[in-house]
């Protein structure tokens, strides 16, 4: 039987397992690692708590592990414990699937000095329970600037003025649900450098947030009607469209969204603390101001390299999932999916068929590639003095938040702190060796 190991728990990494536990080309075992003891990576840690239809992907995503070919190795990140040459010792193929965790910056005035202006990414990891999140303070917050027009920016700008008590039924932690319950914002602005027609955001998240109760809705920057509805695709109709109808039906609401396009942010204002953000017009270069205790901005991501690993522009250089070298040659035995692959673009769904083109080509090598002595993964995790959790260790964890949703007359509720997951995991494994 060969091995695969695959490095990174998400939706990328679980479509490649899956896809390798079910083809019948070649008899494989396949190990998945992740630093945290939780799999599905950015579909628990991205995908919003009120999106419970993207969440069940999650379903399908976990069918991988009832394979008895397919183990789960948490707690161990490769790159630091574990190098990626090691693992090449232990497996006929590695893939790489642990997609892209450092944001981009604006690049301005008082973006990384002051208090308040931060990544939506660190928000989203926030009221998604991820374990390294920090803590939000939000009760002084009333005006809050967010910078993108993509989906995770319309995520952030919808949290930040919806109704806490519609996300109690959510799977949100409670400390976050607490925080929210405590927040005042009155004004959010949502910034993009070009028009309506140009966001990127999908219609169905933009409804969402335009649909809002109590929250009436703003346009600045941009003129409907000077928009030739009729030459845009369906998604860029159907957005102007909606945005339109927002803002012809004021709803005379506490909370106010303000759409901003064609305009970029010159310059974070403040002296400890984010006091203001200054705006300048793409199309005339004017200049205007609005007051803001938060910022967060939502620009695009980048992967992180691995030691040993090809890495250019923000991710793993390879040719349809073959991970290659400068000169275009492949590396025998080294493979990659997902945003680390591809760039970070494309929804949850996308991976699929990214990952399939992987498992195929990795597939069609293994039948070419001579046997070779592998050495043991699990005798490299106790030299390198790693206590890895198991798919048995995720399964209590997930059973305890179901356990705590039940108390809250909901499906699940986060368990967000590391030590109470840790607990989860080595109660257990203390347990076992006594």
């Amino acid at each position: 039987m060969r091995r695969v190991a695959i490095v990174g728990a998400g939706p990328s990494g679980l479509y490649a397992a899956g896809q390798l536990a079910t083809q019948t080309d070649v008899e494989v075992a396949v190990d998945i690692y992740d630093r945290l003891p939780t799999p599905f990576g950015l579909l628990r840690y991205g995908v919003a708590p009120d999106h419970e239809s993207v969440k069940s992907v999650a379903k399908t995503l976990a069918a991988a592990f009832d394979s008895p070919h397919v183990r789960y190795f948490g707690l161990v990140e490769v790159g630091t414990q574990v190098r990626p040459a090691q693992l090449l010792e232990c497996y006929d193929a590695v893939i790489y699937a642990y997609g892209s965790e450092n944001d981009r910056k604006l690049g301005i005035p008082g973006e990384t000095e002051l208090d308040g202006s931060r990544s939506a990414r660190e928000f989203v990891s926030w009221y998604s329970g991820h374990p390294d999140a920090h803590a939000q303070d939000l009760d002084t917050v009333r005006n809050a600037v967010v910078v993108g027009v993509g989906n995770v920016a319309v995520d952030v700008t919808r949290i930040l003025l919806k109704d806490p008590e519609e996300l109690s039924v959510t799977d949100m932690p409670e400390s976050v649900l607490a925080e929210l319950r405590r927040t005042h914002v009155e004004n959010v602005w949502l910034v993009g450098r070009r028009g309506p027609e140009n966001a990127s955001f999908t219609n169905k998240e933009l409804r969402e947030l335009l649909e809002l109760d109590g929250v009436d809705t703003e346009l600045v920057g941009a003129d409907l009607t000077a928009i030739e509805v009729d030459l845009l695709d369906r998604k860029a109709r159907s957005n102007v469209e909606s945005i339109a109808a927002a803002i012809a039906e004021p709803k005379q609401g506490k909370r106010h969204l303000h759409l901003v396009f064609n305009h970029r942010p010159v310059a974070i204002k403040g002296v400890e603390g984010v006091t203001g953000v200054e705006f300048e017009s793409n199309l005339d270069g004017s200049h205007f101001e609005v007051p803001a205790d938060l910022v967060l901005r939502s620009i695009g991501y980048f992967g992180n390299p691995l030691p040993g690993v090809p890495f250019a522009d923000g991710r793993i250089p390879n040719l349809e999932g073959r991970v290659t070298e400068e000169d275009g040659s492949s590396r025998p035995g080294e493979y990659v999916t997902g945003w680390i692959k591809r760039g970070p673009s494309g929804l949850i769904g996308a991976n699929r068929k990214d990952s399939a083109e992987t498992v195929a080509h990795l597939v069609a090598d293994l039948q070419q590639m001579p046997q070779r002595v592998l050495a043991d993964p699990e005798e490299l995790m106790v030299e390198r003095g790693i206590k890895a959790s198991s798919l048995a260790d995720w399964r209590r964890i997930d059973e305890a938040e179901i356990a705590r949703g039940d108390l809250r007359g909901r499906e699940r509720t986060k368990i967000e702190a590391w030590h109470d997951l840790l607990d989860l995991v080595f109660a257990e494994q203390e347990e076992a060796v006594s």
